[in-house]
């Protein structure tokens, strides 16, 4: 019998935006983690509880408030400080985006855990792995558990994130694209920031076959990301 820890994954499309939320748990001790809380707390509080999960982490792919929560032109989008107020569970960031998490959300700084490219946490008996992917904005982050890559804003099914918003980098999205995220297995299972496909989950490998955003060539790539290409 395998002693490898039995994983939750369950994907959550919510609010006007088709944002993908994710909750992450080992069901041996049903700790769970949810992936860029926003929109609907309610649905997402109540998900752990009919599985009778603990909400103990909430791990934010990048600053955007339809991932994080916050003043979104005027709106304001719940996320990591209503989850906090409902579960306790504190938010876990790159350390790049922390500026801009606090003018967005008013979170205190011991609610938040600062971290970078190459750090892990444990949800329960799981590791999970924060894969730093600068290119959409500068702290953008993936989450890779065994293998399955939540990757938030930096790579969709059949394209990528937006690189032409403030604190974007064209040049660091491909090389995250091509020399990060293309490095993985061609079997890592790919779960997305957004519904914006025909399907919800793909994998690095059909990507890297047929999404021309980790074909192309970092020339090719500017021209293509850049609304004044000729």
């Amino acid at each position: 019998m395998s002693d490898a820890p039995q994983i939750f994954l369950h994907q959550l499309e919510l609010g006007p935006m088709q944002n993908y939320v994710y909750m992450i748990a080992d069901l041996a001790t049903r700790e769970a983690a949810v992936v860029d809380a926003a929109w609907d707390i309610d649905a997402i509080v109540n998900l752990a509880e009919t599985h009778d999960l603990t909400i103990t982490k909430n791990l934010v792919t990048h600053f955007h408030p339809d991932h994080l929560g916050g003043d979104f032109m005027g709106q304001q989008i719940p996320g990591a400080t209503e989850l906090l107020a409902r579960t306790s569970a504190r938010t876990y960031i790159h350390k790049e985006e922390m500026p801009y998490l606090a003018r967005l959300t008013g979170l205190a700084r011991n609610d938040v855990v600062a971290v970078d490219g190459g750090d892990t946490t444990a949800i329960g008996n799981l590791t999970v792995t924060f894969v730093h992917t600068p290119g959409h904005t500068p702290g953008s982050l993936c989450f890779k558990v065994e293998n399955r890559l939540i990757s938030g804003d930096t790579l969709f099914i059949g394209s990528c994130g937006r690189v032409d918003l403030p604190g974007s980098d064209p040049t660091a999205m491909h090389e995250s694209l091509t020399g990060v995220l293309g490095n993985m297995p061609d079997d890592t299972i790919l779960y997305p920031g957004h519904n914006y496909a025909d399907r919800p989950t793909s994998t690095i490998g059909a990507e890297k076959r047929t999404n021309m955003m980790m074909r192309t060539s970092l020339k090719d790539f500017l021209a293509m990301m850049s609304p004044f290409s000729v």
